[in-house]
């Protein structure tokens, strides 16, 4: 059975106490915390403490490090943070443009770090997970898939989302491609820059997820309003998307 969340960038402007009660109310059980506002590394315990309250699960750290332009040596920061949550996933970004504009000598060096980034993780047990993210070497599903077979390493994986600026038969095939290396989903239902409601979504969402085998951790990133309110609605179409009562 698939695992059901919540991003917690969906609502940075909610605190977590707010952010875990409206969860549970929806029966949603993993958060992926975002290291920016909700739960930098210093703060850790404390939101260990409250998931612990909540009855609520750490799905994943998703960081704001950025592999060649964040040093290496904060990694081991956010990983212990990571650990801290309850969580062996850590959420980090690959490079700060799209793939296409790398030369060769920035490329190789990215890839070392990635490396790098990829022994260090398995030495403490963790895994660290590249995003489908426009502005980042993994922009399209062919340069993903080129860094995972590059980095080559169980400890060096993926994030999944539709790209909300192409095509459904572009995004159904990246997700086909990139399965293998995929640890969580993030799910939403945006055209273009138009965020709409999941709902619209579910068929093309099982279409998605069928190319996914193994159970996952779904998570809702964004509400089409921004509004906490609408997270019931938005979760009840995640469980008809998973197939879950």
């Amino acid at each position: 059975m698939h695992r059901l969340g919540l991003v917690s960038i969906s609502f940075r402007k909610h605190a977590p106490r707010e952010i875990l009660q409206a969860m549970r109310e929806v029966g949603l059980t993993e958060i992926e915390w975002g290291s920016d506002v909700h739960a930098p590394p210093e703060k850790a315990a404390e939101i260990a403490r409250l998931q612990a309250e909540f009855g609520i699960n750490c799905s994943s750290y998703g960081t704001y490090f950025t592999l060649g332009k964040t040093p290496l040596s904060e990694l081991e920061r956010y990983i212990a943070a990571a650990q801290t949550l309850g969580t062996e996933i850590l959420r980090l970004w690959c490079g700060e443009k799209n793939s296409e504009e790398y030369g060769a000598e920035e490329k190789a060096a990215l890839f070392a770090e990635c490396r790098k980034a990829a022994e260090i993780a398995r030495k403490n047990g963790v895994t660290v997970c590249m995003e489908c993210h426009n502005y980042t070497y993994t922009n399209r599903k062919e340069s993903a898939l080129e860094l995972m077979q590059a980095v080559g390493s169980p400890q060096f994986g993926m994030y999944w989302q539709p790209n909300q600026y192409r095509s459904e038969r572009e995004n159904l095939a990246a997700a086909k491609l990139l399965a293998p290396y995929t640890e969580r989903l993030h799910v939403f239902h945006w055209r273009g820059d138009e965020r709409l409601p999941l709902a619209d979504a579910v068929g093309l969402w099982q279409s998605y997820l069928a190319n996914f085998p193994d159970e996952k951790t779904l998570l809702l990133e964004f509400m089409p309003d921004d509004r906490l309110a609408s997270l019931a609605t938005e979760a009840r179409a995640l469980r008809e998307i998973a197939g879950v009562n």
